[in-house]
């Protein structure tokens, strides 16, 4: 079935852009990349974010706030302050709004050190966009699906973005194994994480954040962090040298 295809296909670069330049390059910093290829990455964000198009600028902001504040009552997205994940994920898109419009005033120390591109970023977050991407996956549903429930997934096409956020941060901090004793509630849900390319390690993650490969164990493995290891070495990306030196589990 195409449309199937279509949506896992999204689905896997959706994830693998939001894991590797929003979290781990604008979040993080734990590689650089020249302006040109930062540009490209970023263009290419877009292009796949589509109606769910995420600031790299205001993300960041958002998840340096998750780090600082990890499950307390000033986390933007803390899941034992929410009855269910449909609460939690609006009070995130609120305060996310408030970055992407520049009406919030964060920390300093949030500040700095992400992409920032006002114009792709005022496109992409417009509803002239949203509604034109949306009605583009509308039209490729109309062309390619075959019975009416395959129509069920083109919700998650118009918010995939989201959904993706929505799933690390509900389900990572609260089902799961613990690798590290954190003073927060992270969790790794999945031993081979394919689901999410590697972001549903966040225990791993919540104790060394700089560390690129979120697998910490023998039998964990991060696909995020396998496909940068490979654009490392035709220098498309270069690690910071100090991330050789965080720890990992025994």
């Amino acid at each position: 079935m195409a449309i199937l295809a279509v949506f896992v296909g999204h689905w896997v670069l959706a994830a693998f852009f939001q894991s590797s330049f929003h979290h781990r390059y604008a979040s993080h910093r734990m590689f650089t990349m020249s302006r040109r290829a930062e540009r490209m990455f970023h263009v290419l964000t877009y292009l796949v974010q589509g109606s769910s198009y995420l600031s790299p600028r205001a993300y960041a902001i958002l998840h340096r706030e998750h780090h600082a504040y990890s499950d307390t009552a000033r986390d933007p997205h803390a899941p034992g302050f929410f009855s269910n994940v449909l609460t939690m994920m609006w009070a995130t898109s609120t305060r996310y709004a408030a970055h992407v419009t520049r009406r919030s005033s964060p920390e300093a120390r949030f500040l700095g050190g992400y992409p920032d591109w006002p114009g792709l970023d005022r496109i992409g977050s417009s509803w002239t966009s949203r509604v034109a991407w949306g009605a583009a996956y509308g039209v490729l549903y109309l062309w390619l699906a075959t019975a009416w429930w395959q129509f069920l997934l083109l919700p998650i096409h118009w918010l995939m973005g989201p959904v993706h956020g929505a799933i690390v941060n509900w389900c990572g901090h609260r089902y799961g194994y613990r690798n590290f004793r954190t003073s927060d509630a992270s969790r790794n849900s999945l031993p081979v994480d394919l689901v999410m390319l590697g972001e549903l390690f966040q225990n791993n993650h919540h104790h060394a954040a700089g560390r690129p490969d979120f697998a910490a164990r023998r039998f964990e493995w991060d696909p995020t962090h396998a496909v940068l290891r490979l654009l490392a070495r035709t220098d498309v990306i270069r690690w910071r040298a100090e991330v050789s030196a965080l720890p990992v589990a025994a």
